[in-house]
């Protein structure tokens, strides 16, 4: 005899984490680095991007801001489920948050990640972090699920479409001129092999550049982090600007944080200033498009991700080719054993600049 499940009574937004002062920088660099074999050097490269941010990441203010408009969105629609947010590498850290979630009574938290597409760091990890986090606070810790990925979810490709516009406009512009450069994070390709990351990507790539009639784009990668001797996905965004410029010589160019949900430091550091820098080298106009971070149509997408749940949808709002992502992970989904760098092996990108965390 199985007994049935509890109601969910809760929302749980997990995400990452980051720094809200110069004090807590290398506490946290040394949260998100524990068990790889970083050099300090490298670290205090990294902490130095931070320090030009006053030590302070915008990750978690865009958390409490998403939070906010999550909860108005939830009684517009009218979900009564209280709201929790809980991080992987800083306060409020998920153990915290699902021991307050228990002590709150709460059974059954339904979950959004912040990260839109499948891959061991954007989803399995997360999952781990919740099972290791449950196991520290005990036996009576709330069960917790996850939303399906809405990487094709129509309302998220309708606001990236909407900031692509925007930035055709911008730059005075046709769709037809335009070149655009979709940007992701990086992962290792020993990762990328064993999931759905890169088919997901271009998925979304091309709906949002379909709706906009934009023809000229590929998708490239940043923020790269892996010892030189271990593969990552390519292009990285630097070079593929160089590269796309010496062959036509651009006037201009839209990169899209595809791969991003709010302009954190990735975003901030790698978009807005190196990417740039690189533009303003070559006198290539450059317009970083906004992401999805608060917009009307990716909150709605969040409500309407977990409506679909509570509610057992058999209707599942899904755009393009690859439908409706699965609700359960299966048991092999995203797996990924990280291969580490040698002791003394460095971790520097084969770019040669640091990489942001």
């Amino acid at each position: 005899m199985t007994s049935e499940l509890p109601p969910y009574d809760c929302f749980l937004l997990v995400s990452f984490g980051g720094p809200e002062g110069q004090q807590d920088v290398m506490p946290f660099l040394e949260n998100v680095l524990r068990g790889k074999r970083v050099p300090r050097e490298r670290m205090l490269e990294v902490a130095e991007h931070y320090k030009k941010f006053g030590g302070v990441s915008p990750i978690n203010q865009q958390n409490r801001d998403l939070l906010r408009v999550i909860e108005s969105e939830f009684k517009r629609v009218g979900v009564d489920l209280p709201i929790y947010w809980g991080n992987r590498n800083w306060d409020p850290l998920l153990p915290d948050t699902i021991r307050q979630m228990r002590d709150d009574g709460r059974k059954r938290a339904i979950a959004f990640f912040t990260s839109m597409y499948s891959c061991y760091s954007g989803c399995r990890q997360y999952r781990e972090n919740i099972i290791a986090a449950r196991e520290e606070v005990g036996e009576d810790a709330p069960l917790i699920e996850k939303v399906r990925m809405g990487f094709n979810h129509p309302k998220f490709i309708e606001v990236m479409a909407a900031n692509l516009r925007e930035s055709i406009e911008t730059l005075g512009n046709t769709a037809e001129q335009s070149v655009v450069m979709f940007t992701a994070h990086s992962i290792p390709l020993s990762m990328s092999g064993n999931c759905d990351y890169e088919k997901q990507l271009r998925e979304t790539c091309r709906l949002v550049a379909e709706s906009c009639g934009v023809s000229q784009w590929d998708l490239v990668y940043q923020s790269r982090s892996g010892p030189p001797q271990q593969p990552w996905l390519e292009p990285d965004i630097c070079d593929a600007i160089k590269a796309r410029d010496d062959e036509q010589k651009l006037d201009s160019i839209i990169v899209v944080p595809i791969g991003f949900i709010s302009d954190h430091m990735e975003v901030m550091f790698d978009l807005d200033e190196e990417a740039a820098q690189v533009c303003e080298e070559r006198s290539i106009r450059m317009h970083r498009t906004r992401t999805a971070g608060i917009e009307t149509g990716f909150v709605e997408m969040i409500s309407d991700l977990v409506q679909e749940r509570v509610e057992g949808r058999e209707g599942r709002a899904a755009v393009g080719e690859l439908g409706a992502w699965h609700d359960v992970c299966p048991v092999d989904c995203c797996l990924y054993t990280p291969q580490r760098p040698p002791a003394g092996g460095g971790g520097r990108p084969t770019t040669g600049r640091p990489a942001n965390v």
